[in-house]
């Protein structure tokens, strides 16, 4: 089983042993504000190749790479003017910029899935404290299964990933709950790869224009989270839901009881004053919750698709996916 250490109590015992361990080309268990990451030198083909495989990962997908600041991801990457004001504005935080990558850039092609472009962002917090003792960028996609529940706990990466890696941090639970919002920048014109932790209103509030999203489905993968069937419990997922069924968990955003929630398996509000933030936070340990009671369908009450309930809704749409 995995080691855990609390990096609240012993915060330099953890940067001296996870630097140890990631310098060993082995994946971590790392806390960042968004959710739990699987963590490894993105340099180093070894140790990424043990991320896809730890996960059951796609090949085709590409990791995010994480730096210590705006300063090492420069060393990278190389920005155009709306991605740096954007990087300004937002790191560290939940935004991830996907960039061309510099020549030579040192970030094995392992990471990007053979593209030109990387997926950067800067976390808060730990996270960015080791990447700055470590000194090199981290791939870190979310610390679980591949296409299963995101971890926000040191507790869930242990009980999905536990007896495939040696280390975990633990930082308690994840303070936004959802992964980051991944945007590309061409043409001058901004795309959203995926909706996430930062509100699409902030981004454009900063950048002073629209962010475009896609009109239809496309089969090409530029980033993370963009698979039609990801976030998925053992259960169904079913939306919109206006009732209940006796063999199903509920899990509801503000709303008074629907029609046969007395019988649900369980009943869980993700957020009773209607809050999005709260909503997102409790999201993936609250399906995971949910999925724990045995029910055959998670039944999700409506959420508003506005600001952060934009992250929210594309994770379920992508749950409640047809699974292969």
């Amino acid at each position: 089983m995995a080691r855990h250490i609390d990096i609240l109590e012993h915060p330099q015992t953890a940067i001296d042993v996870a630097s140890g361990t990631l310098a060993e080309g082995l994946p971590i268990g790392l806390p960042t504000e968004t959710v739990y990451g699987l963590a490894a030198d993105a340099t180093n083909p070894a140790a990424i190749t043990r991320i896809y495989e730890t996960k059951g990962r796609p090949r085709f997908n590409p990791l995010i790479c994480h730096m210590s600041d705006l300063a090492m991801a420069e060393r990278y990457a190389v920005f155009d003017p709306i991605s740096r004001k954007l990087a300004e504005a937002f790191w560290p935080g939940p935004l991830t910029l996907v960039l061309p990558l510099r020549p030579d850039s040192g970030i094995h092609p392992l990471a990007t899935a053979g593209l030109d472009t990387v997926g950067i962002r800067v976390p808060q917090g730990f996270a960015g404290e080791l990447i700055r003792a470590f000194d090199r960028p981290l791939a870190a996609p979310s610390a679980n299964t591949s296409g299963k529940i995101s971890a926000t706990s040191a507790d869930h990466v242990d009980d999905d990933l536990g007896e495939r890696i040696t280390l975990i941090l633990d930082a308690g639970a994840s303070v936004v709950g959802v992964e980051s919002t991944i945007v590309k920048v061409e043409n001058g014109e901004m795309r959203l790869l995926r909706p996430g932790g930062l509100a699409a209103s902030e981004i454009e509030r900063v950048a002073g224009k629209p962010l475009k999203r896609k009109k239809k489905a496309s089969a090409a993968i530029e980033a993370p989270g963009m698979m039609a069937s990801h976030y998925a419990p053992g259960a169904a997922v079913r939306l919109d839901a206006t009732d209940v069924s006796a063999n199903e968990a509920l899990i509801r955003f503000g709303t008074p009881d629907i029609p046969g929630s007395e019988n649900a398996l369980a009943v869980l509000d993700l957020s009773a004053s209607g809050d999005l933030s709260e909503a997102a936070a409790n999201l993936f340990d609250f399906m995971k919750r949910a999925d724990a009671t045995g029910a055959a369908t998670i039944a999700f009450s409506h959420i508003p698709d506005e600001g952060l309930g934009e992250a929210i809704n594309d994770r379920l749409r992508r749950a409640a996916a047809p699974r292969e």
